[in-house]
């Protein structure tokens, strides 16, 4: 096992900036996920964690080993990392068990050996009943255990996991993340893995590194993400977020459009930065009291009401044109057109930057 510590790391395509100025440590046997849109660098700074990209700036060290800088890069065959891609890339001709014991042969493990380790590693991903089976006889959730199983047979000090539930269905990937978290827990493997999955990310992960445009926006555990973001991107990125844009008028106070949001907590911003109010759509009050003096309260009129069975999905506009989304139980029902005042509790409020 080793600890991943990665330094300035940048990497352009043509006048493209990919990656730009990454800084990040991976603790020895954590997982650690890069999670943010499509573009946003995390599958470059994979594959220069893999040795597939040589950085134009910064360095990448596992342990005491230089693995990357702009001088030097270590082949990816002699990293001691295993990949996982999204396409499972297990041999059509082989068996399962062919396919886990093939990376043992490469290294030329005894006979003896390779039966046992891979035999360990089927029953760990609850495949070895199907060890003489085809890839084209299983499901793709089969599949992607036989990559799993090939990828931690040889005992890596990391494994990169690259989208590796994307072609999956929807019951399927709930199902592997479980699996993938599971495993982890079995082997103490460090890991590093890159989704634009929210839900797999914080599932999976003991630590979240939320990317856009080639930078790292904020890293922390799944609960400090989703309770305390830094930043409106992260914010609105991890789980569903009102983000309200305004000015801040003083310390712990925004002006957006004309109503003034006061919150509890939040980064430290001087008066007049552009700032952002956020408070998740189930902490959002409706009421029909008219009576809006205190803190926190706006008049409002429901322009779209969604029934989903176990919630109502509204989204009300308030002075200044500011649309504010609110889930409540389904005993709450509001008309569309009808006007309603809507309240942001103060202690569920934060102020992020922009």
């Amino acid at each position: 096992m080793a600890q991943i510590t990665i330094s300035g790391l940048r990497k352009r395509f043509g006048a493209t900036p990919a990656v730009d100025g990454v800084d990040l440590i991976v603790e020895n046997g954590e997982v650690m996920a890069l999670l943010g849109p499509s573009g946003c660098g995390k599958s470059t700074t994979l594959a220069l964690l893999a040795g597939f990209l040589r950085p134009d700036e910064g360095e990448i060290r596992a342990g005491e080993r230089t693995l990357s800088s702009r001088s030097r890069v270590i082949p990816p065959e002699e990293r001691h990392m295993s990949l996982i891609f999204q396409s499972y890339a297990v041999w059509p001709h082989m068996t399962v068990f062919e396919n886990v014991a093939y990376g043992l042969g490469v290294r030329r493990v005894g006979r003896d050996e390779i039966r046992r380790r891979v035999e360990s590693v089927l029953d760990s991903v609850h495949m070895r009943h199907l060890a003489d089976r085809y890839p084209a006889e299983l499901s793709g959730g089969q599949q992607q255990r036989v990559a799993l199983a090939r990828a931690v047979v040889v005992e890596p000090d990391i494994l990169l996991l690259d989208e590796p539930l994307s072609n999956l269905d929807a019951n399927l990937r709930e199902q592997m993340r479980f699996e993938i978290r599971r495993l982890h827990d079995a082997t103490g493997i460090t890991m590093v893995y890159v989704t634009h999955d929210q839900a797999e990310a914080m599932v999976t992960a003991d630590r979240i590194a939320i990317m856009n445009l080639g930078k790292i926006e904020q890293v922390g555990t799944p609960h400090e993400i989703y309770e305390s973001p830094r930043t409106a991107f992260a914010a609105s990125f991890i789980g569903r977020m009102n983000v309200l844009e305004g000015t801040l008028r003083e310390a712990g106070a925004v002006d957006c459009g004309g109503v003034t949001f006061r919150a509890a907590s939040g980064v430290e911003l001087t008066r007049g930065a552009k700032a952002v109010v956020c408070i998740r759509p189930h902490h959002v009050v409706l009421g029909t009291n008219r009576e809006i003096s205190q803190a926190n309260r706006a008049p409002g009129r429901v322009v779209r009401q969604t029934y989903l069975g176990e919630i109502r999905d509204y989204l009300i506009e308030i002075p200044g044109g500011v649309q504010v989304r609110a889930v409540t139980s389904p005993a709450v029902d509001h008309a569309i057109g009808s006007e309603v005042v809507v309240e942001l509790p103060i202690e569920r409020c934060r102020i992020v930057e922009v």
